[in-house]
């Protein structure tokens, strides 16, 4: 049995979970309203403030997937109860971001700008050029987007200069010494 999957998930107030006959799952709270359909094999099961995720059979595809469903499951009720945020800070000389509308503009020290969309959904605020706040109800939207981000200046061991998540520790290199 997974160890993932069998743990029941519990309910906050002011969430409420329905699954239908062709296996979609909504969860609606305050903060919105998440959506994804069940994979075959794997059943949940809610009762009183509390969910249950079970699989119907031992094979490998659906025992993969029993702890995988649990953890989705969960991530969309703390969704949609709490909100996820990911915080970005630029670090390097002339580096900035700022929000133009339904794109994040980076200025990364190359000769272009960086325009990269935000996606429906996604909050981004920029703070003193330099420190970005992602916040959004989709676990998986709010981290790949600031791993896009991330991506395009990723910090450089010699001077770390470039995109970081806040409290990321970079390993330093030694330059050059002269003998």
């Amino acid at each position: 049995m997974s160890r993932v999957g069998k743990q029941a998930i519990t309910i906050p107030d002011k969430v409420s979970i329905n699954i239908g006959g062709d296996r979609s799952v909504q969860v609606k709270g305050p903060k919105g309203e998440l959506a994804w359909t069940l994979p075959l094999g794997v059943k949940v099961v809610t009762a009183d403030k509390e969910v249950n995720v079970t699989r119907e059979s031992e094979d490998r595809h659906v025992r993969a997937l029993h702890g995988t469903t649990q953890r989705l499951l969960s991530n969309m009720i703390i969704g949609v109860s709490q909100g996820y945020t990911r915080n970005l800070e630029i670090h390097g000389v002339g580096f900035r971001a700022t929000v133009k509308g339904s794109h994040i503009d980076l200025q990364l020290g190359q000769s272009h700008d960086r325009l990269h969309a935000i996606p429906a959904g996604v909050k981004v605020t920029v703070t003193d050029n330099t420190k970005i706040a992602i916040e959004g109800i989709d676990k998986q939207v709010v981290g790949q987007l600031a791993a896009d981000i991330r991506s395009y200046y990723p910090p450089e061991p010699y001077k770390a200069k470039g995109v970081r998540y806040v409290g990321e520790h970079i390993r330093r290199k030694a330059g050059k010494s002269v003998k």
